[in-house]
């Protein structure tokens, strides 16, 4: 059974709220943040990415970033734009892109839950990516990033929701990326109750993004009990801040592959050993996008060409062997263009399906030599994995849109 609990949010002020809300922090450099917080001296990237108060003669790691965090959170709660609410609460929240609306419950999971794999992983962690979180959620005795969730539908669940959103939304704005954001508030005693009772029933919850996050959020978890022996459980650095989703409402992106050469082969002879386990078919000019599983669009020197695997690749009954990111991997990218680990060899960059198929004839045309669009990994692949207690390859999944930070803050 999953605790999934309401909880006291700080959030901002109705008026604030789009100015306030940011993309997740490990979607921008530190130029980039810079910029983004330049354009919009409110935005919580610049609690979240706290160099950017600094000029680069500061390291982004140095302890006076993670200290001047925690002042402009203390500041901004000062001058009125982050309230507390007073009850104990769940929120709606939806977020529309290009018509398709995904609605979440934002709420806080269980630490326990994460320890007994309740809450289940598909990815490792890295230490160094997760020392720069747990820095920033202790010094500011406060989780700011929500982690990315997922369950499987249950009726009980949605239906408290449905009825949620009949009332008048919290917060309804469209950010400059063109998202829609709609926030509603469940507090009503026999909601909350009702819905804490119906996520008990829930055996098993997914992340689906932010394992680095919610690494970094149990740790900090595990410390404060170190620092507080007589814990019992209730205290607010138990639980980690999460948004919801069921399965049904949820749409993974293709993460895409480039590769700078071709290991020493022609193209001739790539296309040739690219055939022992593919189907190559004719080229075309115009961009292709694979439309079934086991096919795999490639771009080379102009051209477009649609790779199918064999059949007896598509045959192959491991949940993480089957995937299609696997399959590339294993007959194509390895043996063919000599790329053993695509977590450390620098020949192979990864491109987020967001920026589309024109992107990946950019980079085959300029830094690259050869792109390939994945057909993109299902929800129930995912789950399929983590229920095996295995582990997906690097850059399987691309989530959008992407989660704000900053419309909710869990202090512990």
């Amino acid at each position: 059974m999953a605790g999934i609990k309401p909880f006291l949010a700080v959030r901002p002020i109705r008026e604030k709220a789009d100015r306030v809300a940011a993309l997740p922090y490990d979607v921008y450099n530190r130029q980039e943040a810079v910029r983004e917080v330049e354009r919009e001296p409110l935005s919580f990237l610049k609690i979240d990415r706290a160099e950017t108060q600094f000029d680069d003669s500061v390291d982004m790691y140095d302890d006076r970033v993670y200290a001047r965090a925690a002042q402009l959170l203390a500041q901004m709660e000062e001058d009125g734009i982050y309230i507390q609410d007073p009850d104990p609460s769940y929120y709606v929240y939806q977020l529309i892109m290009d018509g398709r609306k995904q609605t979440g419950i934002v709420a806080c999971a269980s630490v326990d839950d994460y320890l007994g794999n309740v809450i289940k992983k598909h990815e490792n962690t890295r230490e160094e990516k997760e020392q720069d979180r747990i820095r920033h959620v202790d010094t500011l005795s406060a989780q700011t990033g929500p982690i990315f969730l997922a369950y499987r539908s249950q009726k009980r669940i949605n239906e408290i929701v449905g009825e949620a959103m009949e009332k008048s939304p919290l917060y309804q704005f469209t950010a400059v990326d063109g998202i829609g954001h709609k926030v509603w508030k469940i507090c009503e005693p026999e909601k909350v109750q009702a819905l804490q009772a119906a996520f008990a029933e829930i055996k098993e919850i997914y992340i689906a993004d932010g394992h680095h996050r919610a690494a970094s959020a149990v740790k900090v978890g595990l410390k404060r009990r170190q620092e507080h022996p007589g814990y019992d459980g209730t205290e607010e650095f138990n639980y980690f801040l999460s948004v919801l989703f069921p399965d049904d409402q949820l749409m993974i992106m293709d993460y895409n592959r480039c590769v700078k050469d071709l290991n020493g082969l022609s193209k001739e002879e790539f296309l040739s050993a690219a055939g022992r386990h593919f189907h190559v078919g004719e080229p075309q000019k115009q961009p292709i996008a694979p439309g079934n599983k086991g096919e795999v669009s490639m771009y080379l020197e102009g051209e477009w060409y649609l790779l199918k695997a064999s059949p007896e690749l598509l045959e192959i009954q491991d949940p993480v062997a089957s995937l299609d990111v696997s399959l590339l991997q294993d007959y194509l990218l390895d043996p063919v263009l000599g790329i053993r680990d695509p977590r450390t060899d620098e020949r192979i960059d990864f491109v987020g399906g967001i920026r589309g198929l024109k992107e990946l004839e950019r980079r085959a045309d300029s830094d690259m030599k050869v792109a390939f669009a994945m057909y993109p990994t299902s929800i129930t692949e995912l789950f399929a994995v983590a229920d095996a207690g295995l582990l997906m390859p690097p850059k399987s999944t691309w989530f959008e849109p992407k989660l704000r930070s900053g419309l909710f803050i869990h202090k512990i």
